[in-house]
């Protein structure tokens, strides 16, 4: 192979790639290279390239195996291959340390060496949600778990022949069982909200008439805490392509919320509106407003409240009863749904939660 050849070759491949001659210079590296690690990165030693001295040494043992000895494999890294080396290290670039995966070979036809640099920290940033998932599930459960242990060993001891306390005991372990039920439930909701996500839907569904039902549904509920339930906007069709069981679960969800955390100003508005032109979606699109004037959320709250687990108030929030999962489930329906979700609140301005769909094709 070349010198052109191998350009043209390195060039092509979406992953950091690097050539290295017999003099441990970096003769070729293509713009992934560049993008990981700055610009110029030819006609230099290897060395000042990527400071990492396993790497350094995989690459000086396939240039002259007969003189370095080859690296020591970490027994927490991947194993050594046949021609090569392959480690996961961590590297210095652009003034932040990277997670990379970095397979080292030997130039086909020529002295030298491959350096094929892949970054992971997607997959670090992945495992460390899974890792902080687990933990939180695990303590959502544990606290109430333990908590109704305390009042099994209470109800079988001294208050065995209490009538009082054995009925305080029995309504909080029923509201919390109801809790970890619900937590559950979210659970699996989330699951297969999560698996179907990238399924676009295609049953034509009336927002207006869906809306209307999750009004209806809630009033009740949001009468007896002394909230008004209201819906302004036209009665005509706003028809969008989804799953009515998914959207009334994302509406339902929005309301309860409302009626629950932004209750204090005893009204919760929904607004429906037709947009003309929507730049996220590029193109015309249906938007329900939720907006409560309650106490308001401050700004540094907004970009996390789609977070699993994630509560502006934990005790109170435990208190209602919520999971702390309602809104990420209204994130992935919403994205299911090709729309976009935005929050806007003030402290003491009250909030307002607006879904965005796009139009259904055949009704533009």
């Amino acid at each position: 192979m070349n010198q052109t050849d191998l350009h043209d070759v390195i060039a092509a491949l979406p992953v950091a790639v690097l050539a290295v001659d017999g003099q441990a210079r970096v003769v070729a590296a293509n713009a992934a290279a560049n993008a990981l690690l700055g610009d110029h990165l030819t006609d230099r030693p290897f060395v000042t390239v990527l400071r990492h001295p396993v790497v350094v040494q995989a690459v000086d043992s396939m240039i002259d195996p007969a003189r370095v000895m080859p690296p020591v494999p970490d027994p927490s890294l991947a194993a050594v291959e046949s021609g090569g080396y392959r480690n996961r290290v961590i590297i210095s670039a652009r003034g932040r340390d990277i997670p990379v995966e970095i397979t080292v070979s030997g130039l086909p036809g020529r002295e030298g060496a491959l350096v094929v640099i892949e970054d992971s920290s997607g997959i670090e940033e992945a495992e460390q949600l899974r890792r902080d998932f687990v933990a939180n599930v695990s303590h959502e459960l544990r606290t109430p778990l333990t908590a109704m242990m305390g009042f099994i060993e209470t109800l079988r001891g001294p208050a065995r022949d209490d009538p009082s306390a054995r009925d305080k005991f029995l309504a909080i372990m029923e509201a919390e069982t109801g809790r970890m039920n619900r937590l559950v439930l979210d659970l699996l909701s989330l699951s297969r909200v999560e698996s179907e996500e990238r399924r676009r839907p295609a049953e034509a569904v009336d927002l207006g008439i869906l809306v209307r039902s999750v009004v209806a549904t809630l009033a009740p509920q949001a009468a007896g805490q002394g909230v008004s339930i209201s819906v302004e906007g036209p009665d005509s069709e706003a028809i969008v392509s989804g799953d009515p069981d998914q959207l009334t679960q994302v509406f339902h969800n929005l309301v309860e919320n409302a009626v629950k955390y932004g209750g204090s100003g005893g009204e919760v508005t929904l607004r429906l509106e037709r947009l003309a032109r929507e730049p996220t979606l590029r193109g015309p699109a249906h938007a329900v407003s939720v907006i409560d004037r309650g106490e308001g959320i401050e700004s540094i709250h907004l970009p996390r409240l789609t977070e699993r687990f994630y509560r502006v108030d934990s005790h109170r929030s435990r208190q209602q009863g919520g999971t702390g999962l309602g809104l990420a489930i209204v994130k992935h329906i919403v994205s299911r749904h090709r729309g976009k979700l935005r929050i806007e609140s003030e402290k003491g301005q009250g909030s307002r939660f607006i879904v965005i769909l796009p139009v259904r094709p055949d009704r533009r």
